[in-house]
């Protein structure tokens, strides 16, 4: 019997968590699917906000909490990628910059706006309007709340997407880090690359020697986070080697795998679709290359026994 990711519970609501002064992490539990992590920064003239949320409803009480510690403006918003628990809600924030990197503008319009399509349970999205980044880099940007340097970097290749950014505050030792890292949730790499995953942890992430992470999803965490993911994604790729051997597909070879320690992680399935990810450069795909994202879903909802992958937003 495989774990599921059906949850029958509403999760609690959201916290905010002052991680070093004037720095703010929002949580929100339990960080599974579309449960994403923001932060933002308070500066003497407005405020710096990393990413948006999910749905209209997570949005507005993401900028009351943002309004709860400061009457400023938020001046500037900052993408970490495309995904949509990051951006969807984008289009409240009037009068930001929105900024990111030049594919996650691509892919945030390629992608179009949320519908209920039957691969998770259904979400009340609100008056979504797509609203993608307009202030746009290549290789990265530096924003200053104040004195204190903001380095906005692409990590440089494909990892958990195309266009992955970090912020990172040196002064600080704090990195947002966006979805690089999950916090007891289980990594997706579908739409990125499993073996650039791990490439970026191990050469971009780890170096920075980042003493307070804000993962995309779950609790802010320390530097031992990075080796957790590490593992993981270690052992997809192990996984995909066997299963591509023996002929399996990725869902056979994810349901002949024990996820071992790995099984209390949320949303087991996506280890479906980080198969299908891992199989396709196996077959000499370059990272990132398009891949067939409704099919994967499509064998994640079978793995998860036929039910809609459950999302809590």
């Amino acid at each position: 019997m495989h774990p599921t990711s059906h949850r029958p519970f509403s999760p609690g609501p959201a916290t905010l968590e002052e991680v070093s002064e004037g720095i703010y992490a929002y949580l929100q539990p339990d960080g599974s699917w579309y449960l994403n992590n923001t932060g933002f920064l308070v500066t003497r003239t407005g405020v710096i906000s990393v990413d948006a949320t999910s749905t209209e409803r997570r949005t507005r009480a993401y900028l009351e909490a943002i309004h709860g510690v400061t009457d400023r403006p938020v001046r500037t918003l900052v993408n970490t990628h495309h995904h949509g628990d990051h951006t969807y809600g984008n289009y409240l924030f009037s009068g930001a910059t929105i900024v990111a990197h030049d594919k996650a503008r691509e892919e945030l319009l390629a992608a179009g706006p949320p519908a209920n399509l039957g691969l998770f349970d259904d979400v009340e999205w609100g008056d979504v309007e797509l609203a993608p980044p307009f202030l746009t880099y290549d290789s990265g940007v530096t924003l200053w709340a104040d004195d204190v340097r903001c380095e906005v970097r692409h990590v440089g290749m494909p990892a958990h997407t195309t266009n992955d950014s970090i912020v990172w505050i040196p002064e600080r030792s704090v990195l947002f880090c966006g979805d690089l890292l999950f916090n007891g949730g289980t990594p997706f790499l579908l739409m990125g690359s499993v073996a650039g995953a791990l490439e970026v942890l191990e050469t971009v992430i780890r170096p920075l020697g980042a003493e307070t992470i804000v993962a995309g999803h779950g609790p802010v965490s320390g530097p031992g986070l990075v080796d957790d993911i590490a593992d993981y994604l270690r052992f997809v790729l192990d996984v995909a080697e066997r299963g591509r051997a023996a002929g399996l597909t990725p869902i056979e070879a994810a349901r002949e795998t024990d996820l071992g320690p790995f099984a209390e992680l949320t949303d087991a399935e996506r280890i479906v679709g980080n198969l299908h990810r891992a199989y396709l450069e196996l077959d000499g795909a370059e990272r990132g290359a398009p891949i067939d994202v409704v099919a994967a879903l499509q064998d994640m909802v079978a793995f998860n026994g036929g039910r809609p992958l459950t999302c809590l937003a």
